[in-house]
């Protein structure tokens, strides 16, 4: 018996009764056979619900096992052929790949199990026996290079435990060596089956940074993807003592401790998804009551005395990324209903703490943040009302406590956590005030000769005046108290924040030339006060935030932009800013930039429902005069002079919360305003911008990661995608294979038609770049959209498509598609290859070019698709361009070569007289084709050379 290949589905003998089972699963092969490995499976899974007999489910889920292999699902390809072999103990197919999928998830101990039955079953089937010298290698490597780091773990430990070795250099390679060992599974695994989380755990204990920061990294390596490992090591350090270690002084060692609980958190909630099941496939502990516990300290750990304000920032930020589900379309969102009542009071707590007060807890100026955020995450994963009640219940609860009978520093907490639900879940900070004396008291307390009071008040009184609920109220009432403070108070910090409030009333027109709520000029005033604060570099940066805060309202007034882009020293202050610890400030930065560079979404009125607005007497928005295109342009070429892409870049490196999805997709706006022009793109590439865009286009809201993947494409589309993109690693994908996805996300229906044109050139350029980028491209599934285009009546698409997969057509699979019986895709190049657009034609004649040379099959095909190919030919050769004339003579010499029969058609023709003619010309690349042809007739004996010999 012959074995197909890794992952080729076999064909079997009908059985009676089970036709529509046998349809199913010839569609699903030829579906395979043409690279369609999702369709195979969906075929086999339908064929599969049908009554199909023990010997008809062997064979689906095996050849369910091979699209699984295809698709690179390896856990899967191994369940799937478990079920075969469960349906028959000697299917040596079955058996064969789950060894494949066995020895690709790392259990070779099993994999060579399999193949060694597999080898039993058909002695000489040297397919298995290749298989099984060659995991036997992999098996022998294994347990050298295991006993070869026996000592060298144990020889590790001694000299970092050695207290005599204190600071050395020799304990400090030690360290690194430990790190480097965990960093692969095989020297994780040594380390932890060497007692080496006890020994870790002892290098913890000693309190040094360097050891400290050395034990939780290689912590790292043993508990990456594993989860029994991660579930042992809780086991053994203790829960409560990992998460403890968020909350030392040392910056460095919380973020340390913070990087193992986040791999920790991976590891067990990717066990939750499988079922129980680790890297090696052991059964163990329920994750799901390991991955609670680890929470529940989280939330004990934000409301503890002593604990860093850096560590409770950490212990937000792991909230924030482990709580809420991935993807509204999951439907369990138990795990957020349960942090919500045993951890919502504790989250409210960091939220209306007061930084830095005697008996308070240690925040950080981000730390409110981080809660209002990790508050509006938690509220946004609701799925119904009664949710979102007792959400709203537990909140007004909370700030009752503290406001009722809990004298005058109750109300400051009560204030300062609407203040933090305000910035968060706004639904919940809009009820709490309008409970009974709240607002009240807000405006009360803007009066209190207290500076730390009025901090307060006047922040809440800020926060509520962009909710559309309040802003009514505070524009009749608020209005004149904001002017007096502003006047009328000492201290810049009270002032700063006044101003914001009336900056944020100020813009409530927002682009709408011609909605004002201030007297002219007085926007002008309040943006120049703005910036004065700005470059004060006297003023502390938490402060100063707030004149950033200000301009991003302000700058809805292109007066204001226009002033503002003039400003260098506001801007180099504004960028500097952005790079501080201080990372709220990121948003308010963002929306500025959104602002100055008209990136915002803005659709053009129909002139006609415009006169019939005014007829109706209905307000009708203007724009600015100076928000016209070339007022735009200018002000992006001021802020690219002035640096803002580097500023940019280190917005996206920053790790923080702070950072969201709504703050992503304001940075995305703005990089695809910065590369609207050419000339421009060089400067946003040299400055790093390309490798900035990446990650704003694989993570963020549906928008932004549009807005950055076109970005993403108009940069390859005019740039060298190697030099845009260079050789650093995103994971452990080189940054230029991380553009495919993005680039392909453009290719969706629901994308305009520039989108699709610059998703399709860009794409061009990477399909020509490497095979491994083709293969990527066709990883995304981009074939079949890409085809889509090839029909597209705008010419511009059509054509931007047909140059896309003449580059793919380098690629063995998509030949493969072409070669497939039943398809009019050679039919669609020639036809193609005649069309009046040139460079269409010019597209189509090179695909053409390059398939007949790669499949010599698909040339006698050629004059079976249309009737008109001899003609089409004909005219390639007689183009007045050089290359049509080329990509044409191409054609037919491969034509010729590959059959007599086809090279006799042709010399019957006008082709003959044609290729003499141009074979008698200079020595071209066409005239040498022409020469060739017309060579290989006379070899055929076809036709005789002249006297002369030509």
């Amino acid at each position: 018996m012959t074995v197909s290949g890794p992952g080729t589905p076999e064909p079997r003998p009908a059985t009676p009764g089970a036709s529509s089972v046998e349809q199913l699963r010839k569609e699903g092969n030829e579906l395979f056979k043409c690279g369609d490995y999702g369709g195979a499976l969906a075929a086999y899974t339908q064929a599969l619900g049908l009554d199909a007999t023990p010997q008809d489910q062997a064979v689906l889920h095996r050849n369910r096992a091979a699209c699984h292999l295809k698709l690179e699902d390896y856990d899967k390809a191994e369940t799937e052929a478990s079920k075969a072999i469960e349906k028959d103990g000697g299917d040596v197919k079955a058996l064969y790949r789950r060894s494949q999928a066995l020895e690709k998830l790392g259990r070779l101990d099993q994999a060579v199990l399999d193949l060694q039955r597999c080898v039993s079953l058909e002695p000489k089937n040297k397919v298995f026996q290749e298989a099984l010298r060659n995991i036997g290698g992999q098996i022998q490597e294994k347990v050298r290079y295991m006993s070869s780091t026996d000592a060298k773990v144990e020889q590790m430990f001694q000299i970092l435990l050695d207290p005599e070795e204190k600071g050395t250099e020799k304990k400090q390679k030690a360290s690194q060596n430990l790190v480097v060992l965990a960093r692969e599974d095989a020297g994780a695994e040594k380390i932890f089956r060497s007692n080496g989380v006890q020994l870790l755990q002892r290098l913890l204990d000693m309190g040094e940074t360097d050891l400290m920061l050395a034990a939780l990294r290689t912590l790292v390596g043993i508990c990456s993807e594993h989860q029994s490992r991660t579930v042992a090591t809780l086991s053994i350090l203790g829960t409560r003592r990992v998460v403890s270690i968020l909350g030392v002084e040392s910056q460095a060692v919380s973020l340390a401790a913070c990087h193992l609980l986040q791999v920790m958190f991976d590891a067990l909630k990717e066990g939750v998804k499988k079922g129980f099941r680790g890297k090696e496939g052991a059964i163990i502990v329920d994750p799901a009551r390991e991955l609670k516990v680890l929470i529940s300290n989280l939330l004990d750990l934000l409301t503890e005395v002593g604990v860093s304000g850096q560590g409770r920032d950490n212990a937000l930020t792991l909230l924030i990324k482990a709580v809420p589900r991935k993807s509204l379309k999951d439907p369990n969102n138990s795990l957020t209903l349960w942090v919500i009542d045993q951890g919502l009071k504790k989250i409210l707590e960091v939220g209306g703490s007061l930084q830095d007060p005697p008996g308070e807890l240690a925040v950080t100026a981000n730390s409110r943040m981080s809660a209002s955020i990790l508050l509006s995450k938690l509220f946004d994963d609701l799925k119904c009302d009664a949710e979102r009640e007792n959400f709203h219940r537990l909140c007004e609860n909370y700030i009752k406590s503290w406001f009722e009978g809990q004298g005058l520093a109750g109300k400051l907490r009560a204030i300062q956590t609407v203040s933090c639900l305000l910035q968060g879940p706004c639904d919940a900070g809009n009820r709490a005030l309008e409970l009974s004396g709240v607002m009240e008291s807000v405006i009360a307390l803007c009066a209190s000769e207290q500076e730390e009071e009025q901090l307060v008040a006047v922040e809440a009184l800020i926060h509520a005046a962009g909710k559309a609920k309040r802003a009514s109220f505070i524009t009749a009432n608020g209005v004149s108290l904001l002017k007096d403070l502003y006047k009328c108070s000492e201290k810049d910090s009270i002032r700063i924040r006044a101003l914001v409030g009336l900056c944020k009333l100020g813009s409530a027109g927002g682009t709408d030339f011609s909605m004002k709520q201030f007297a002219e000029g007085s926007t002008l005033k309040l943006a120049k006060q703005c910036r004065k604060w700005l470059c004060n570099d006297q003023i502390d940066a938490g402060t100063r935030r707030w004149a950033v805060e200000g301009l991003a309202y302000l700058t809805f007034d292109a007066d204001v932009k226009e002033e503002f882009v003039e400003d260098a020293a506001a801007l180099k202050a504004l960028f500097q800013l952005s790079r501080l610890e201080e990372r709220s400030v990121l948003f308010a930065v963002a929306s500025a930039l959104v602002n100055c560079t008209n990136s915002y979404d803005y659709e053009e009125p129909d002139p006609k429902m415009v006169e019939l607005a005014k007829y109706a007497k209905q307000h009708v928005p203007e724009q600015h005069p100076k928000d016209k295109p070339s007022f735009v342009r200018a002000r992006v070429k001021k802020l690219l002079a002035a640096g803002v892409v580097s500023a940019m870049v280190c917005m996206v490196k920053t790790e923080s919360p702070v950072l969201t999805s709504s703050c992503r997709e304001l940075l995305s706006r703005v990089f695809l305003a910065l590369v609207e022009e050419v000339e421009d793109r060089g400067t946003v590439v040299a400055q790093g911008g390309g490798r900035a865009l990446i990650p704003l286009a694989l993570e963020g809201t549906d928008v932004g990661q549009t807005k950055a993947a076109q970005a993403l494409a108009k940069l390859t589309i005019t740039s060298n995608p190697e030099m845009t993109f260079p050789g650093e690693r995103v994971g452990c994908t080189l940054q230029i294979y991380e553009v495919v996805r993005p680039l392909v996300s453009l290719l969706h229906l629901n994308c305009s038609g520039l989108q699709n044109f610059e998703a399709l050139m860009a794409l061009t350029n990477l399909a020509g770049i490497s095979e491994r980028l083709r293969q990527k491209i066709l990883k995304e599934k981009a074939v079949p959209m890409i085809e889509g285009y090839m029909f597209e009546e705008h010419e511009m698409i059509r054509r931007a498509a047909t140059e896309c997969m003449c580059n793919l057509a380098m690629s063995k699979e998509v030949q493969d598609l072409f070669e497939a019986q039943g398809n009019d895709r050679l039919k669609l190049l020639v036809l193609y290859s005649g069309e009046d657009d040139e460079l269409l034609q010019r597209a189509a004649a090179g695909g053409l070019a390059m398939l007949t040379s790669m499949r010599p099959t698909l040339c006698s095909r050629i004059p079976q698709v249309t009737t008109h190919w001899l003609e089409i030919l004909q005219a390639l050769l007689l183009s007045s361009n050089q290359e049509l004339q080329h990509r044409g003579a191409v054609v037919v010499l491969n034509m010729v070569e590959a059959s007599r029969e086809i090279a006799s058609t042709l010399m019957e023709s006008e082709m003959m007289e044609i290729l003499s003619v141009l074979a008698k010309g200079d020595h071209s690349p066409v005239t040498r084709a022409a020469a060739a042809c017309l060579d290989k007739a006379v070899e055929y004996g076809l036709i005789q050379p002249n006297q002369d010999g030509e």
